[in-house]
């Protein structure tokens, strides 16, 4: 469900969403020294070594957890009483086939599961037939019950490749939304208000644009928090966009007189064009159970500062070893031998080590070992995502985007070494070999529009 983009803010029973919002922020980085904050009457529980450590571990490559404080109180009292906390995670099957993009949360879910905490992988079967208004200027199309049953089929087992399948509780929320009926739904949309929900990014703006607001789409946020109160999880996790929802999740919480979850935000990975966030609309995605040539060569074709955002995200590699493999790149080091490193681990994770390997080997057979001319011109173009034709006239290779279809229809056009058959082909940012008929190479570096 919970796709990156925009932000919402903070609910409390007894303040303005803005004064909360405050509060949370204030709540900064410091680092725990002393006993975990506790309510008035709950014991205090010891914040140890193991703790600030699980502290850490939960705040690599986030964006905001809120409320920090609430999360180290969390964390000290399963240390001290042997009890796992809930994690969860929902996902709307709004598409067959998860991308890495999705794994940027489903890592921060697998490294709090290795810190022995329960995890709730949540299939969100009756929300996607809401459609998450979340980061949208129109009305999603909700989905049928055949499309979400078909896409939810593969969700879990695509999941499995990250977290750890038998440590892992997969649950359906159609199992309490279903059984809710139109008296449940009622009685749960009155511990809501329409202004609270107003405030929310996304639908401000569609009202002061006169764009269309279905009621529909006013209850996914609660039909969402309401998930968080039938697990009673204690953190929930999502995109930046999903801000808004999570927190009406810990508000409805308050209102059935359980803990507030706390929330975990994960940043947007961006696609291989390095402008939009990865989505397999925009054809800027790398697929987890792509073929292994295929993962590969994708991602030795981001750009080389991409490469470090990439790393950030995805890679298990400690902070350490990333910060000194980026001062030895900016020292002199080849960008592209970190580019490799970073691909064999991403392609080992979802395949193996042998697959990696020989991914690697078919790159080099192609790229390093070609026939390449030494003197090869290199291009530097704006504008992408770029047709394939208009790249090819652009940088000299055809002398016209017919010809260029031409050259792509007699076969005689290679990318990175792959020949090219679709004309309507558009090429992300990135660097690529471009190669047309036997003689016309250029190394052409395409950048997104200025």
């Amino acid at each position: 469900r919970r796709r990156p983009a925009g932000r919402g803010t903070a609910a409390d029973s007894t303040g303005s969403f803005q004064e909360t919002c405050h509060e949370m922020t204030m709540n900064g980085p410091n680092t725990p020294t002393g006993p975990a904050p506790a309510a008035s009457g709950t014991p205090v529980w010891p914040v140890t070594d193991r703790t600030r450590e699980a502290l850490a571990v939960s705040l690599r490559g986030c964006e905001e957890l809120l409320i920090e404080s609430e999360w180290l109180g969390k964390l000290a009292r399963s240390e001290a009483t042997g009890s796992p906390l809930r994690i969860k995670l929902g996902l709307d099957p709004t598409a067959p086939d998860l991308h890495l993009g999705h794994t940027v949360v489903l890592n921060k879910m697998r490294q709090l599961q290795d810190l022995g905490h329960r995890v709730i992988f949540l299939i969100g079967d009756f929300t996607a037939m809401i459609g998450d208004p979340s980061g949208r200027n129109t009305t999603r199309p909700p989905l049928t019950r055949e499309q979400i049953e078909e896409n939810a089929k593969t969700y879990f087992e695509q999941a499995s490749l990250v977290l750890d399948r038998e440590r892992t509780e997969i649950r359906y929320n159609s199992e309490w939304s279903d059984p809710l009926g139109a008296r449940g739904m009622i009685q749960l949309a009155a511990r809501y208000t329409l202004a609270r929900m107003m405030e929310r990014d996304d639908f401000t703006r569609r009202f002061r644009a006169g764009q269309p607001i279905s009621v529909h789409e006013l209850l996914y946020p609660l039909m969402q928090g309401y998930d968080s109160v039938a697990l009673k999880s204690d953190i929930e996790l999502g995109g930046t966009d999903q801000k808004f929802n999570l927190l009406v999740g810990r508000e409805l919480q308050r209102e059935y007189g359980q803990e507030p979850q706390c929330i975990l935000t994960m940043p947007l990975l961006e696609g291989l064009d390095g402008v939009e966030k990865m989505s397999k609309s925009k054809n800027n995605y790398v697929g987890i159970t792509e073929a292994p040539e295929q993962m590969f060569g994708k991602l030795m074709s981001i750009s080389d500062e991409l490469m470090w955002r990439y790393y950030e995200l995805l890679s298990f590699r400690s902070l350490a070893d990333i910060a000194q493999l980026r001062e030895q790149c900016a020292a002199g080091r080849n960008p592209r031998d970190a580019k490799v490193m970073l691909a064999l681990e991403i392609v080992e994770r979802f395949h193996s080590r042998t697959a990696a390997e020989a991914a690697l080997a078919g790159f080099e057979a192609r790229f390093r070992h070609g026939a390449l001319p030494e003197d090869m011109p290199e291009v530097v173009l704006h504008g992408a995502p770029m047709p394939i034709a208009q790249l090819l006239k652009r940088a000299q290779l055809a002398p016209s985007t017919t010809e260029a279809n031409r050259n792509i229809d007699q076969g005689g056009v290679r990318i990175d070494g792959e020949r090219v058959a679709d004309k309507a082909l558009k090429l992300a940012a990135g660097s690529y070999v471009v190669q047309v008929g036997k003689r016309r190479f250029a190394r052409v570096r395409l950048e997104p529009a200025a």
